[in-house]
C-alpha cells in the first residue's frame, strides 16, 4: 500500500512506527532516521517543529520496535531485509569453570580452615540439661498463658 493512498484520517489514527514502516516499504531502501522522521510528519501535515521536538522520542519508538533495524552510518531499514547473524555466548559455561576451578582450588588446600566450625568449641554442644526447663505449648493452651 502506497501512502499517499491511505486516507489522512486512517493515517492519524496510525503510530508513527506504523507509517514509518509504509514508508520505508514504499522507497525499498533504507534511510536516515530524520529524513524518515520528516516524512512521517509530512504525511500527517505537521510543522517542522515537530521534527525537531520529537526526533528522540522516534529513536526510540524505532529503537524498541522489532519491525526496525539500525544500520551504519545511522541508516534505518525494515528488518525483514536484512539477514541477521546472532552469535550466542554461551556464559554458564564459562560460569561453571569458574566454580570447578574455585571448588579445586579449597581441596588442594588442605590447610584451610572451616571458619564455620570450630572442633575445639564446646558451645556448639546442646546438653540435655540445657532443655530441662524447655515447655512445648499447644495452641490451645496458648490462650491460656
Amino acid at each position: 500500500m502506497k501512502l499517499s493512498e491511505i486516507p489522512k484520517e486512517e493515517l492519524e489514527l496510525m503510530g508513527y512506527d506504523d507509517i514509518a514502516a509504509v514508508i520505508l516499504q514504499e522507497s525499498g531502501k533504507k534511510m536516515k532516521l530524520q529524513d524518515i522522521f520528516k516524512k512521517v510528519c509530512k504525511a500527517l501535515e505537521l510543522p517542522d517543529s515537530v521534527v525537531e521536538d520529537q526526533l528522540m522520542d522516534f529513536f526510540e519508538l524505532m529503537s524498541i520496535n522489532k519491525k526496525f533495524i539500525m544500520l551504519k552510518n545511522g541508516y534505518w531499514d525494515l528488518q525483514t531485509r536484512h539477514k541477521l547473524d546472532i552469535v550466542i555466548e554461551d556464559e554458564e559455561d564459562e560460569e561453571e569453570e569458574n566454580i570447578v576451578e574455585s571448588e579445586e582450588e579449597i581441596v588442594e588446600n588442605p590447610d584451610s580452615e572451616d571458619i564455620f566450625y570450630d572442633k575445639d568449641d564446646e558451645t556448639d554442644d546442646v546438653d540435655d540439661d540445657d532443655l530441662a526447663d524447655l515447655v512445648v505449648i499447644d495452641s490451645e493452651d496458648e490462650n491460656a498463658l
